[in-house]
């Protein structure tokens, strides 16, 4: 199936990976600045129609490795372009690069692409095709990273944010990207459903915001007023498939703009106000979005409405060109969201940390952002809900900040960087803990992914705050450590991935926090292995038990492996690739080993040596009958209450219970390594011994480096039948 790929802004690849999988796209993944995926040409279409937060589609043809810029011109002079672009016709190309010195003239680049296309036609027709920059048949896109170049059509030709309801030329102080507008909302959770509630932008500018939401809750397609795609003069392309998409998506329109949902927006520009009004009605808004002309400061309640969505884009200095002023907008906007909307939803798109501060409130989320080259920050939060404080707005502050404990966690974290990074250099880890609430006052764990795409990932995992610390304290805090560790690690702030976990909840590492389904790759000891930085609390891969993983593997080279409570299998994985000669998995969760499934293929391991078996483990082996493994490994939950489960399980209560059902699989002179990450894990060494077995305590030699200020993260030990 043919591989696609979106691109977007910085930030949204989040949202843009859930419009894919809505049109039915396959394979989804998330990249710096774009998702790919798996599809026919069908879905490329739909994506083209309905993507709110996509900039551009394209559809790769080859991959060209280049050197120089005659590599360029002969790997695109191989491209069959006879079956994508008609010899009379026209073509542009989009040419970008990392540094590269072939192309430091990112001209000179496209001028060889175009040089190879229209060589290869001339050669086989005797004409040549044109360029026209404007309105070409063909768009062709190329970029080169790392010393390939991939070369692919531009489906969609003008950027996806070009709707078609501004008037040309036409933009308005400082105009909202309609992508960025979009993605706003969808992360701020905003559709149709019923008792959303109404939609308010008291600073609307062009209306960018209130048409953007309206459409979505309409089921309006955000490329149906457009009249010109880059597929449209592409030798591939369906008519007939296009036309049924454009005609479902006007009778969705039709039926979602039927219910009528209140939107409204205002600002105090009278000639803003007129071109949001045009803009309206351009795009068939018309007595379903009212703009009106008002000041922040008069901003009311809407009758009759007790919930809603406050969604703006005040003006950060980019419009104003006053940062004094753009802070009193922010100021007074804070004020009358206390003042006249509680239990309200917010999102309020911010220039930098200051305006955000000026707001008067907390968010529950924080998202950065970019709008064009802007890089811009965008809080989402409930009004009442982590208020910061009820005095004025402008006596808010950064108490952290002013008690140096930020520049502490800053100074730490770039210590243990330095120390660990030599390491992680010498023992080939690109998966380790860098810091782990080594300060009171920053209460968080931060985790570095070095992903085999090359880019740099972390996660800042919050432990939950004392109930002595005001929250508005934890999620500044929060906020100020994700700054922090994107500055150290070199992380872009888009890369840094946020997340909040409670010590109380034994079962945290299943809880699912977020649906996005991107993973990344990273490799550990050869082993390819996929993560999940968004979805759950843990990733798909415990840190901590990097080596006990290897001692397994070791184990296992020659033998049979038993895998139980096989979580996402990085273990199996690693025991095969060393050597193991057949292996049984064994988990209750679908999700889990459909992950390992994926990380079993991704290593080219044969599925029928390597089973992943879905069930309960003790009630498995109550009826796995006689078979017997060399190496059993037993990492169980540290407690379980599944509904699947007939009763709770308890690591503490039931470890001899849980060792003793799984004795006979284990074949004699065989070891079983059993983990537990109960923090106050007690061996039943008189029970054990009663059941016949006999262990070695090898805890600290399988807790890493990165750990090793953390000693009972967890136990691990080996054991024999006596």
């Amino acid at each position: 199936m043919p591989r696609f790929f979106v691109t977007c802004a910085l930030g949204l690849e989040r949202v843009l990976g859930d419009e894919l999988r809505a049109v039915g796209a396959r394979d989804v993944r998330a990249a710096r600045s774009g998702v790919g995926f798996s599809g026919d040409v069908r879905t490329a279409y739909a994506v083209c129609l309905w993507s709110r937060t996509g900039s551009r589609v394209l559809m790769p043809l080859a991959q060209v490795p280049v050197t120089t810029a005659d590599d360029l011109y002969q790997g695109v002079h191989e491209i069959a372009w006879e079956d994508h672009l008609s010899a009379s016709g026209t073509l542009a190309v989009d040419f970008g690069t990392d540094p590269n010195p072939a192309f430091r003239n990112t001209m000179f680049g496209a001028q060889r692409t175009k040089d190879a296309i229209v060589d290869r036609l001339r050669e086989r027709f005797g004409i040549r095709p044109s360029v026209d920059t404007q309105a070409p048949d063909v768009r062709v896109n190329v970029r080169v990273r790392t010393g390939k170049a991939t070369v692919s059509l531009d489906l969609s030709g003008e950027a996806l944010h070009r709707r078609g309801y501004r008037e040309q030329g036409v933009q308005g102080a400082a105009p909202l990207k309609e992508s960025l507008a979009a993605g706003m909302l969808l992360l701020a959770g905003w559709n149709s459903a019923p008792g959303s509630g109404p939609l308010v932008d008291p600073l609307c500018g062009s209306g960018t915001l209130p048409i953007e939401g309206a459409w979505i809750a309409g089921d309006v397609a955000p490329g149906l007023l457009r009249s010109r795609w880059g597929f449209t003069g592409w030798l591939g392309h369906d008519s007939g498939t296009w036309a049924a998409l454009l005609a479902e998506a006007d009778e969705r329109a039709e039926r979602g703009l039927a219910a009528s949902i209140p939107i409204m927006g205002s600002d105090r520009d009278p000639s803003a106000v007129s071109l949001a009004r045009a803009n309206v009605a351009r795009a068939g808004l018309k007595g379903r979005v009212s703009i009106e002309v008002r000041d922040v400061s008069e901003l009311g309640l809407p009758t009759g409405c007790l919930s809603g969505l406050v969604a703006t884009n005040p003006p950060y200095g980019e419009r104003l060109g006053d940062a004094a002023a753009a802070r009193a907008v922010y100021n007074a906007l804070g004020a009358r969201l206390r003042a006249g909307f509680p239990g309200w939803r917010y999102a309020v798109l911010s220039g930098d940390d200051a305006h955000a501060e000026a707001l008067g409130l907390t968010a529950l989320s924080t998202f950065r952002l970019h709008n064009g080259t802007i890089p811009v920050r965008l809080d989402v939060g409930v009004v009442g809900v982590g208020l910061a404080a009820e005095a004025p707005a402008s006596h808010v502050t950064r108490v952290d900040d002013e008690s140096g404990g930020i520049a502490a966690f800053e100074n730490r974290l770039r210590k243990n960087v330095r120390r660990l990074g030599r390491w992680t250099n010498r023992a080939g880890v690109t998966c380790w803990r860098a810091y782990d609430a080594d300060l009171p006052d920053y209460s968080v764990a931060v985790d570095v992914y070095d992903c085999t795409d090359g880019v740099r990932r972390a996660v800042v995992s919050e432990y939950a705050a004392p109930s002595e610390i005001a929250p508005e304290k934890a999620a500044r805090r929060l906020d100020q450590a994700s700054t922090a560790a994107a500055s150290v690690l070199g992380v872009d702030p888009a890369d840094v991935h946020l997340k909040v976990r409670r010590r109380q909840r034994l079962l945290a590492q299943y809880e699912k926090v977020a649906d996005t389904g991107t993973f990344h790759e990273v490799c550990e000891s050869g082993a390819r292995l996929l993560v999940n930085l968004d979805d759950y609390l843990d990733t798909g891969l415990f840190l901590d038990h990097r080596i006990t993983r290897g001692l397994v593997a070791d184990l296992a080279k020659g033998a049979r492996l038993l895998n139980l409570f096989c979580y996402t299998g990085a273990a199996t994985v690693r025991a095969a690739l060393a050597g193991a000669i057949e292996s049984t998995s064994v988990d209750m969760s679908n999700t889990y080993l459909e992950w390992a499934r994926r990380n079993l293929e991704l290593n080219g391991l044969d599925p029928a040596r390597h089973l992943l078996v879905h069930g309960n483990v003790l009630a498995w082996l109550a009826r796995a009958g006689e078979s017997v493994h060399d190496v059993v490994f037993v990492d169980p939950p540290s407690f379980s209450s599944s509904t699947s489960m007939d009763a709770t399980f308890d690591v503490q209560r039931d470890h001899v219970a849980l060792l003793t059902a799984a004795g006979p699989r284990l074949a004699q002179g065989g070891t079983m390594v059993f983990s537990s990450n109960l923090r106050r894990f007690r061996l039943d060494q008189g029970a054990m011994e009663r059941a016949g077995f006999t262990w070695e305590d090898v805890t600290a030699q399988t807790i890493p480096l990165d750990f090793a200020r953390n000693p009972r993260i967890h136990h691990c030990f080996l054991i024999r039948r006596g």
